[in-house]
Parts: structure tokens; sequence; C-alpha cells
């Protein structure tokens, strides 16, 4: 199996087939669910996309890889080309990445497949091996196929007696234009049409519900997660951010930021759940608050 002419391995149940590169990373790269209304990869493949940095050529490939916030050039695009260790676990793998030299943080990722449904749970893990404190979040980055609907949940309305004080925000990065054609926002969801768009589109969101989700064609994937409102995080305050262009669309969360000292470990897992089958709906938002009452996604009340 390779990617692209890269080593891949595997993990598969009775519901989903799953590839991560060996050698390089750590990366999924492959996701095929075996509904009959899926079998495709539902992650964006970008080999051929890449950006030179001073220690060399840092490739996006797509799928899904493990970041770490704030961004900054080069050091979230230090080159993971090689070193990568793969170590079985008890229905998973770990993927293990050498320490990079410029800050001393290793990157681990734990895939495990759910037996008995169309679900995954990733465990995100920084170590700081390196001789000095460091600040950062935890940061998951799915990229996926263009040509769906990003739904990030709103809270719900506060009781009268909270209604003075604000409950959420929406972030937009120095590219993002309020007018940009891909944006819906509304007072229960901000959505976000992933169409093939040259000018990149970035947004962020505080979500106190615990998930986010994109939908593409009959298939709708549900990433689940334990927000910290009460915790600091990057970005003006961001656990979910969404980034648009012509090659794929990113669903990516975050963790607090945290002083990491040397020795210490930073974990964030997150659940993945895929429904496929799913009616062919127009994607608009009558159609989207019946499907997120059907599958029963939570939504809270907050007032921060």
């Amino acid at each position: 199996m390779d990617f692209h002419g890269i080593p891949t391995g595997s993990l598969e149940n009775s519901y989903m087939h799953l590839d991560y590169l060996i050698g390089a990373g750590p990366r999924i790269v492959r996701l095929i669910l075996k509904d009959p209304c899926a079998g495709e990869n539902l992650l964006a493949e970008v080999p051929d996309k890449k950006l030179d940095t001073p220690y060399g050529t840092y490739y996006f490939r797509g799928g899904h890889r493990l970041a770490y916030a704030p961004e900054t050039f080069p050091g979230t695009y230090y080159p993971d080309n090689n070193g990568l260790i793969v170590e079985e676990m008890d229905g998973g793998v770990r993927l293990c990445q050498l320490a990079e030299p410029l800050s001393g943080v290793r990157k681990v990722l734990d895939i495990r497949l759910d037996p008995g449904r169309a679900a995954l749970t990733l465990v995100h893990r920084l170590y700081n091996d390196g001789e000095m404190p460091v600040d950062l979040a935890p940061w998951g980055i799915t990229q996926l196929r263009l040509g769906g609907l990003v739904l990030l949940p709103q809270p719900l309305p506060v009781s009268e007696e909270n209604s003075m004080l604000p409950n959420r925000h929406l972030v937009l990065w120095a590219y993002t234009h309020w007018s940009d054609p891909r944006l819906d926002i509304y007072d229960d969801y901000v959505l976000v049409h992933a169409h093939p768009n040259p000018d990149p589109c970035k947004i962020g969101v505080l979500d106190v519900c615990g998930w986010a989700a994109y939908l593409n064609g009959s298939v709708l994937m549900v990433k689940r997660f334990e927000p910290r409102p009460d915790l600091p995080y990057p970005d003006l305050g961001c656990n979910v951010e969404v980034y648009c262009n012509d090659l794929y669309v990113e669903l990516e969360t975050l963790a607090p930021i945290q002083r990491l000292q040397p020795g210490q470990e930073a974990v964030y897992p997150e659940t993945w759940e895929f429904y496929a089958g799913l009616p062919d709906t127009p994607m608009n938002l009558d159609s989207i608050r019946s499907l997120v009452e059907e599958l029963d996604l939570p939504r809270k009340e907050t007032n921060r």
C-alpha cells in the first residue's frame, strides 16, 4: 500500500478502512467508509502542495495531521518527511515522530477504530523533549474534500439574568472577508460552504457544544471534543477553526494553551463519527436543523 509513492499502513473494521503514512508524519491520509453510499476517500489528497522552508520542503499531503498553535513560520511547517516510528497498540496504532530540533517538541498520534460503529478515537500527544518550557496548544488539522458544508453550532440563547454578557464570537483571519459567499452566519449555526476558490478563507469560533461537523453528499462527519471555555485558547480564543481554499477545506480543533515544561506531555483526544446514506437534501439551514435534531447532537447554553 502507498500514498502517492509513500508507504502506508492500514487499520480496518466492519465499517471503514484507514491508511496512515509509514516513515513520515504522523499523518492519516485515507479514510474510506464501506457503506455503498460512500466508497471514496473522505479526506483531501494534495500530494503536490508544498512549502519551502529554511529546513527543507514541507508537504501538506492532505488528510489529518497533528500540529500545535499558535501558528508560526517556519516552526509550524518543520518538515515531517522521515523518522516516524510505528508502534502497534491493542485495537490501533501509535505514530511517533522524532523531536523537532527547533522546539524540542515531539508529536505522537494514537489511532483506534471503534469495533462496533463507523467511528474512531484519536489521541494527540505533544512531549517537550527540550530544555526550555514551551507555550502551545495541541491542534488537530483535518483536510477534507471540497464540495460539502461545515457546521459550527452556536450556543443556545441564555436566560434573561445572563443576557447582559456576551456568549459567542466569530474570529476572522486577515485575508478573510465578511462578504465571502462561502460564509453563512445564523443565530444557531455558522455554515461554511466548501466551494473551490483561489482566495483563502479562515474563521474561528469558541465552540461550547463539543462538536463540529462536515456534510458532503450523503456522509456526515462529526468531530467531538471536550470544550473548556474557562481556559485560554489561541487565536483570540478559538477551539474550532475552518480554512478553505481551492484544494481542500480544513476542519481544525484546538486544545487550550498550556505551558509545557521539559519532560511534560500535553494530551488532546477527539472522536470522529460518520453517518452514511443520509438523504440527499439541500444544504440549507432548515435541513441542517432537522439533521442535527435527528442525530441528537448537543446544544448548550453559555454566558461566556
